[in-house]
């Protein structure tokens, strides 16, 4: 199995397969409702937040992937949700499904030669990672994510 394939079945596995861990990030999303994604637990990140948050670093590792130099997401770490809108959150769930769609399809399209070398970082405060790792360390991000969203949603809708 080549590492394309092995990092798009992880991936594809974390969003709608069967993870050994638990249920896949698309399953717990169909658990929100428009009301619970805005509702604040404590001093936790609201759902909202959290997606947007996984829709920036998507779309930053997609960057980087097209040999952008790494940074901070175009859109924010953690892009503000504003007032709760039904549309909106609606919007953001098909965006989450879309941006990894298309992020499946770059690391598909990857060259599989270029996995093992580094990403362009230009930023000296942080260590250069590969494109392998860096993939790894995003579905990780998303898993550490989508486990904060299964613990609010089971606080907020039981």
């Amino acid at each position: 199995m080549t590492t394309n394939e092995k990092l798009t079945l992880e991936l594809e596995n974390t969003l709608s397969g069967q993870p050994w861990y638990g249920d896949p990030i698309y399953d717990i999303l169909d658990k929100v409702t428009f009301e619970s994604a805005y509702e604040r637990v404590g001093h936790a990140h609201t759902i909202a937040e959290l997606v947007l948050h996984m829709v920036s670093w998507t779309e930053e590792v997609m960057d980087r992937m097209n040999d952008k130099p790494a940074s901070l997401p175009v859109s924010g770490n953690w892009p503000n949700p504003g007032d709760p809108d039904e549309n909106k959150w609606q919007l953001w769930i098909d965006d989450f499904k879309l941006v990894n769609v298309n992020l499946i399809k770059t690391i598909r399209d990857f060259p599989e030669e270029k996995w093992d070398e580094p990403i362009i970082d230009e930023r000296n405060d942080e260590p250069v990672t590969t494109y392998k790792e860096l993939l790894y360390g995003f579905v990780q991000h998303q898993i550490y994510h989508a486990g904060q969203i299964a613990l609010l949603v089971r606080a907020i809708i039981g």
